[in-house]
């Protein structure tokens, strides 16, 4: 009996240095240090999310505010309700910028797609020279689109290459002074703008095409389907999401393109190659008409907006 109380005695002295008292468990200390770190991340980007409301919604809304004005700028302003959108409405020019936009925006989208889809299929895999042709196909991407448009505008030149070409072909009467013609300079236009904008959808198809698997397409071309079938019942399913991206893309640059045009012709000859983003700008900062030159801002954002909004739920409803 005394042997056993001197061993629990024994036993108790050991195990005493070690005996800690109860403190927070490791859950709750690692959902303590969860919630500061969480907390610090919410701080580091705190500044980023301010610039960002600042920049694209407050502004976006003060821009908004004022198209319910005749503002020049400077000084006070007296608010004028519809009446901005209402002489917009009842301007043909107006009326001529924005089917000038429209085509250009659509135009865009469907050529550079079909035109960058034909390219990243041709540049898959087959070819031994295709990361050399990958890069030389992207590069006017990287460009700027004012350097693009002006050796553009050299080229449409009536002293131009074209012309040129066609007087060495013995076709002088084709020859034109392409951007000063109204029928073909909105032309000129979705030309510069398609060979600018091709090789970024280029990328974004061969990196939809990347994701294809190799066995299917073997195993569809073993079962007899012709190319063309193998492209439309496999490759295209499969690279859906690419086509959603880049049509999207393509829907908001061409609806608010700006540069090309400055440069090219200026919204000439005649009005011939306005848009809505180039009014926008000659209104509020050219003639100081800045609550009307708003009511266009406004306009053309609510129309990206609806189209972007169009075309996500008819690829969603694709994919689906």
């Amino acid at each position: 009996m005394t042997a056993t109380m001197h061993s629990d005695t024994e036993a108790n002295t050991v195990a005493g240095p070690h005996h800690r008292t109860p403190g927070p468990d490791r859950k709750t200390r690692s959902r303590r240090s969860r919630g500061v770190v969480g907390f610090g991340h919410w701080w580091w980007a705190l500044p980023g999310v301010l610039v960002v409301l600042a920049i694209h919604y407050v502004a976006t809304g003060v821009g908004g505010f004022f198209a319910f004005t005749n503002w020049t700028g400077i000084g006070s302003f007296q608010l004028v309700g519809l009446a901005n959108f209402q002489k917009i409405l009842g301007d043909p020019s107006k009326i001529l910028a924005l089917g000038n936009t429209l085509f250009l925006a659509f135009g865009s989208v469907v050529i550079v797609n079909i035109i960058g889809l034909a390219i990243a299929l041709a540049l898959n895999r087959t070819l031994k020279s295709r990361y050399i042709l990958r890069v030389l196909f992207f590069m006017p991407v990287v460009l700027s689109p004012l350097a693009v448009s002006y050796i553009w505008k050299f080229i449409f030149d009536f002293n131009g290459p074209i012309n040129a070409i066609l007087k060495s072909a013995g076709l002088e009467s084709w020859q034109k002074s392409w951007l000063g013609d109204p029928t073909f300079a909105i032309w000129a236009v979705l030309i510069v703008i398609v060979w600018q904008q091709t090789g970024f959808a280029m990328v974004i198809y061969l990196a939809g095409l990347a994701g294809v698997p190799t066995e299917v397409e073997e195993a569809a071309a073993i079962d007899g389907t012709t190319l063309w079938q193998r492209f439309w019942h496999v490759t295209l399913p499969a690279i859906r999401p690419a086509v959603a991206i880049s049509t999207t893309l393509g829907i908001v640059n061409g609806l608010r393109v700006f540069d090309q045009i400055m440069a090219l012709t200026n919204g000439g000859p005649a009005g011939a190659t306005e848009t809505l983003a180039t009014q926008v700008y000659k209104q509020a900062f050219s003639l100081a008409n800045f609550g009307y030159g708003a009511a266009l801002a406004l306009i053309l954002s609510a129309i990206i907006l609806v189209f972007a909004v169009i075309q996500q739920r008819v690829t969603r409803g694709t994919e689906s």
